[in-house]
C-alpha cells in the first residue's frame, strides 16, 4: 500500500514530502529522482542486469508450468530450479516448447525472437508468448501479441 501511495522512504520522499534537505536524485543513476517507478523500471543501473533478470525469472516460472502442463519431461520438482532449455518436447511428441529462439520467416521482421513458443505438432499451430513485466513504462524492445499461427 506505500508503494502505490509514493510513501516508501525513497530519498525523493526523504526530500520533499519530509522537507529534508537531501538530495532526491538516486543513489545508484544520480540521475532522476529516486520515486517508486525509478527504482523497479527506469533506473539505468538496474537496467543493465536486474530488470533482465527479473524479467527471465518470469519467464522461467511460466515455461516451467507450460512444460508441465503439456507433459514435457521436467527434471526439476520447482520453478526456481528450473533451467530454461529450448526445444523441449513433450511425450509423444504432441508440444515442443522452445524459449528465446529467433523465427524463420519468407520476410525481414525487426525482434523476431518471442519469449516462449508453444508449437502443437498435431494442428501444426504455434502460440509465441512476449512477457512484459508490469509497472515497465520504456518502451519494450520486442513486442508480440499472442497469436496462433498455421505452419508450413
Amino acid at each position: 500500500m506505500a508503494a502505490q501511495d509514493q510513501a516508501l522512504q525513497t530519498k525523493y520522499y526523504v526530500t520533499k514530502i519530509l522537507n529534508t534537505e537531501t538530495d532526491s536524485k538516486c543513489r545508484l543513476c544520480q540521475q532522476f529522482d529516486e520515486i517508486i517507478y525509478h527504482i523497479i523500471s527506469a533506473c539505468p543501473i538496474l537496467a543493465k542486469e536486474q530488470y533482465i533478470k527479473r524479467h527471465d525469472s518470469v519467464c522461467a516460472q511460466l515455461h516451467f508450468n507450460i512444460c508441465k502442463e503439456t507433459g514435457v519431461q521436467l527434471d526439476k520438482k520447482h520453478w526456481y530450479e528450473h533451467v530454461l532449455i529450448s526445444g523441449e518436447t513433450s511425450q509423444g511428441g504432441k508440444v515442443t516448447v522452445l524459449w528465446n529462439q529467433q523465427i524463420q520467416t519468407d520476410r525481414t521482421i525487426p525482434n523476431n525472437k518471442p519469449d516462449i513458443i508453444i508449437r502443437d505438432n498435431e494442428k501444426v499451430t504455434c502460440m509465441l508468448i512476449n512477457v512484459a513485466i508490469s509497472g515497465d513504462r520504456r518502451k519494450p524492445r520486442r513486442f508480440y501479441n499472442i497469436k496462433i499461427l498455421q505452419l508450413k
